[in-house]
C-alpha cells in the first residue's frame, strides 16, 4: 500500500466516508482507515435517517422549506451554546451534500412523510416533517467480498427493513410483506444504516478506495505545526501514513473511554448504545496536536435498559418507543413521575441529570419504565408481537402495591402516582409534564392513533403490572476539537491547525445540547464530513506549498 495521500480519513462511518467521496470528487487522492475489523462504525447499527432542512426531496412531498427557517429553529434550541456561523455552514451545505452523493454515488434518499422535527412547536420548527430523509433498500449483493465486512447492527435484528417500515418511521407503518422480505433476504437487500453505510461503501469502491481495517489511529505527525500525516498500529506493526493535503478525523467520540467520561460530561452515563471502539482516539490525538475543545460535556443522550445476551449481544436495548406507548409511565425511586415520557430521547436523556440537592443524589435514577397487562396485549414488549408474553427477566406483580415493593418505593406512592397519571388520561391532557402536547408526542405511540393525544396517553389498569430499570445512555459523545465552517481544527489561539479536519462525533457538535429531528446525528456528521473532504481536497494543496514555502 502506498504511504502517502492527498488526504487521510479516519474512520468509516457516514461522517468518514462521506469526507473521503467528497475529497476525491474534488481531485484528491483518498485513504481511508478503520480501527474495527469491518467498516461503517456507530452509523451501520443506527436506524439510518439524516436530518437535513431544505433538502432536494421535500418538494416530492409538497413541502417547502428555506434556510433561514431551519437556522430560526436550530438557533431557538441554542440555550445560547451554538456558533450561528456553523448552523448556517451545515444548513447550507446539506442540500449539496445529498445532490452530490445521489449525482455521483449508489446513495438515494427519499424524505420520510410526516415525520416532525424533535421540537417542532419552536420557531421554524416542522410539524408536518419532510426534512429526515432515508435510503431506500440496498442489495447487499452489490458490495461483492465487501458485503461481509460491514458491521451488522445489534439494535436492529431484522436488517431487511427501512424505519419507514415500522412504527417509529411512519405515522402509520406498511411493513412489507412476508414474500417481499423473503425476497430482500435472498438478495441480502437491506435497510436503515446498513444500507446507508452499503451505498456509501459502493462509492468508495467505485473510485477505488479500499478501506483499510483493523488499522488503529495512534498519534499525528507534524511538521512546522502543519498535520502531515497519522502513525497508525497495523497488523501488529507501526506504520506512518503521510497526507499532502489533509487529516480528516471522523472516528467517533468517547463515550467508551471511562476517564474521558468522567472527566468531560455532565452527569452519569453508564450505558453508551455505539461501537465499543470509540475510545476518544480522536480526541487525544486533536488534544495533542493543540485543538480548543467545545461542547464536551454534551452527548447524544438516550434511556437504554439492560437485556439479556440472548436477546442482543450488546446486552442493552434503547428504551425509545416502548415509553411513549399508552398505558405506561415513568418513576424514580420515589415513585413519581419526573419527565415527558414521549418526549425524544436526547431531551428526556437531560433528566437523568437533575439532583436531589436535599439527598446528593440524582433524582430521577435508579427510573423504571411502568406498565400494564393491557400495554403487553396491544403492543407487546421489546420484539414480541401482541398479544406477547413478557420474558421472565422483566419484573411484574399482581398488584402496584406487589410491584412498589419489589422496587423499594414508598408504601402508596406508586399506587397515587398511577392513579394521578390515570385522572389526567380521564380528562384528556397531562397537565404535569404535557404529554401528547406535541406534535413528535403525537407521532410515536400508538400507530392506529397517530397524531391524537391517545396515541401516547392511556390509563394503566389492568394487571398484572410490569417494571423495566431504565439507566443513561448515550448513542455517542458530541464534544471535541472545534472546527470552523469547513470543518478545519481551530487551536485555542482560534486560529486554524493546517491539515487537520474533523466530523462526527469526533468533533464539537455544531447542535450543542441539542437535537434536531430524526437523523440530527447523522445530518452533521455527513455535512461537516462533505465540508471537511471538499475543503482538505481545493485548498489542502495550496495550504501545505505556503507552508513549504515559508520553511
Amino acid at each position: 500500500m502506498a504511504s502517502e495521500f492527498d488526504v487521510v480519513v479516519i474512520g468509516t462511518g457516514a461522517a468518514g466516508m462521506t469526507a473521503a467521496i467528497a475529497a476525491h470528487e474534488n481531485g484528491a487522492s483518498v485513504a481511508i482507515f478503520e480501527k474495527h475489523e469491518k467498516v461503517g462504525g456507530t452509523s451501520a447499527w443506527s436506524g439510518g435517517q439524516v436530518w437535513i432542512p431544505n433538502n432536494p426531496h421535500m418538494a416530492d412531498l409538497g413541502l417547502t422549506d428555506s434556510s433561514e427557517r431551519a437556522t430560526g429553529y436550530i438557533m431557538s434550541l441554542s440555550h445560547d451554546l451554538i456558533s450561528r456561523d456553523l448552523v448556517e455552514a451545515y444548513v447550507e451545505a446539506g442540500p449539496e451534500m445529498v445532490r452530490l452523493l445521489e449525482e455521483r454515488t449508489p446513495v438515494e434518499f427519499y424524505a420520510v412523510e410526516g415525520m416532525p422535527d424533535y421540537h417542532p412547536e419552536f420557531p421554524g420548527g416542522n410539524p408536518g416533517g419532510g426534512r429526515t430523509i432515508e435510503c431506500p433498500i440496498y442489495s447487499f449483493a452489490e458490495l461483492g467480498d465487501w458485503a461481509d465486512r460491514v458491521t451488522p447492527s445489534p439494535y436492529y435484528p431484522n436488517p431487511h427493513i427501512t424505519m419507514s417500515e415500522t412504527p417509529l418511521g411512519r405515522a402509520v407503518p406498511q411493513p412489507p410483506s412476508v414474500e417481499e422480505v423473503e425476497h430482500r433476504r435472498d438478495t441480502n437487500a437491506r435497510g436503515c444504516g446498513q444500507a446507508l453505510i452499503g451505498r456509501l461503501l459502493r462509492g468508495l469502491l467505485d473510485r477505488g478506495i479500499e478501506p483499510v481495517t483493523s488499522a488503529a489511529a495512534t498519534e499525528l505527525t507534524l511538521e512546522g505545526g502543519r498535520v502531515v500525516g497519522v502513525k497508525f498500529e497495523i497488523d501488529g506493526r507501526e506504520e506512518i501514513v503521510r497526507a499532502r493535503r489533509g487529516v480528516i478525523l471522523a472516528c467517533g467520540g468517547f463515550e467508551w473511554d471511562r476517564s474521558l467520561v468522567r472527566a468531560f460530561l455532565r452527569g452519569p452515563m453508564t450505558h453508551p448504545v455505539s461501537i465499543p471502539t470509540n475510545q476518544g482516539d480522536g480526541l487525544r490525538m486533536a488534544m495533542k496536536a493543540g485543538a480548543m475543545l467545545g461542547n464536551m460535556r454534551e452527548a447524544w443522550w438516550v434511556p437504554v435498559a439492560d437485556v439479556p445476551a440472548s436477546e442482543n449481544p450488546m446486552e442493552r436495548m434503547m428504551i425509545a418507543g416502548q415509553r411513549t406507548l399508552p398505558r405506561s409511565i415513568m418513576v424514580n425511586q420515589k415513585g413519581r413521575r419526573f419527565t415527558n415520557e414521549a418526549a425524544n430521547y436526547n431531551a428526556f436523556g437531560a433528566a437523568f441529570h437533575e439532583q436531589d440537592v436535599a439527598h446528593f443524589r440524582y433524582a430521577n435514577l435508579p427510573c423504571w419504565l411502568v406498565f400494564d397487562q393491557g400495554y403487553v396485549d396491544r403492543f407487546g414488549f421489546g420484539r414480541w408481537a401482541p398479544p406477547g408474553v413478557v420474558p421472565d427477566w422483566v419484573m411484574r406483580a399482581p398488584t402496584l402495591a406487589g410491584l412498589a415493593d419489589k422496587l423499594a418505593i414508598p408504601a402508596g406512592a406508586l399506587e397515587a402516582t398511577v392513579a394521578r397519571w390515570n385522572d389526567l388520561v380521564a380528562a384528556g391532557a397531562d397537565t404535569d409534564f404535557g404529554r401528547g402536547e406535541s406534535a413528535f408526542d403525537r407521532w410515536w405511540g400508538d400507530p392506529n392513533a397517530k397524531g391524537k393525544k391517545e396515541a401516547t396517553l392511556g390509563p394503566l389498569e389492568t394487571g398484572p403490572f410490569y417494571a423495566l430499570p431504565v439507566n443513561s445512555g448515550v448513542l455517542g459523545t458530541k464534544g471535541g476539537p472545534q472546527v470552523d465552517v469547513n470543518g478545519q481544527v481551530v487551536d485555542i489561539d482560534g486560529d486554524t491547525i493546517p491539515g487537520l479536519y474533523a466530523a462526527g462525533n469526533v468533533m464539537a457538535s455544531p447542535f450543542g445540547m441539542t437535537y434536531g429531528g430524526p437523523g440530527g446525528t447523522l445530518g452533521p456528521a455527513m455535512v461537516f464530513g462533505f465540508l471537511s473532504g471538499r475543503h482538505a481536497a481545493m485548498h489542502g494543496h495550496n495550504q501545505a506549498m505556503q507552508a513549504a514555502a515559508a520553511a
